[in-house]
């Protein structure tokens, strides 16, 4: 200490080169930043005119509409986070998606007795397209996958489990876990497994894979085929509704 006070740290003349790299750096990341910020929202601008300009295509086009979201996708806009706000007032994609879950929902409550509470993407597709008429605007599959996603941030059991190269639509709060999911897979091909073919495909126990089948017995989303020849058959019907192509 001094007499005059506390000396002011002064950095070794080594540091300084360093000092001063850090700070060009932290002037150089402020201006890439403000760019792209001025980049964005430029976009969003974009964006906007082009929603404007094609709205009644995004409404009727199943893959006109799933550009436009991936287009959202890529500077972070959800035309679907809220019902109000320019996009839902501007292209009524909000209510869309609303009125799909609404459809998904009944349709899924229709055919529980029998399937339990799962049902493939196909075939929700078909009984919601079935339910909308002809003249009604046209719902694909990426359609219903968003209008699910926003059912389950209402909490109500439903979900999605991918299966060979589709889904099961699960629309009961059960539990399933990855034991579960990994049977459905096994058993898409024939609509059905046995005991014997998930020991020789997974190379589980026994009592392993007899607790996964019972489980899905109790939930009403396998059948028990106990007079099939060789041993009991668990069915799915979520799948062999599928593949057998009843109604």
């Amino acid at each position: 200490l001094s007499r005059f006070g506390t000396v002011p740290p002064v950095l070794h003349p080594a540091l300084l080169p360093q000092a001063k790299y850090k700070e060009r750096g932290t002037v150089l990341a402020e201006d890439q930043l403000a760019q792209m910020s001025k980049q964005l929202d430029t976009f969003r601008t974009h964006l906007q005119a082009f929603a404007s300009k094609h709205k009644q295509q995004i409404r009727r086009s199943p893959e006109f509409r799933l550009q436009f979201q991936d287009m959202c996708a890529t500077i972070g806009v959800d035309p679907l986070a809220s019902g109000k706000g320019f996009w839902a007032e501007m292209l009524g994609v909000g209510d869309f998606y609303y009125e799909l879950g609404v459809q998904i929902i009944e349709v899924c409550l229709a055919l529980k007795h029998r399937n339990g509470g799962l049902i493939t993407l196909q075939e929700l597709q078909q009984q919601v397209l079935k339910g909308r008429g002809k003249f009604a605007q046209d719902v694909s599959q990426d359609d219903l996958l968003r209008a699910i996603k926003k059912l389950k941030v209402l909490g109500s059991g439903f979900g999605i489990i991918p299966v060979g190269g589709t889904f099961l639509v699960q629309s009961v709060p059960a539990e399933l876990n990855m034991d579960h999911t990994v049977v459905l897979q096994l058993a898409e091909k024939k609509g059905f497994v046995t005991v014997s073919e998930i020991q020789a495909s997974l190379r589980w126990e026994t009592e392993r894979a007899r607790q996964v089948l019972d489980h899905l017995l109790r939930e009403g989303m396998a059948w028990l085929d106990a007079q099939a020849p060789a041993e009991p058959q668990f069915w799915l019907p979520a799948l062999f509704w599928e593949l057998h192509g009843q109604e």
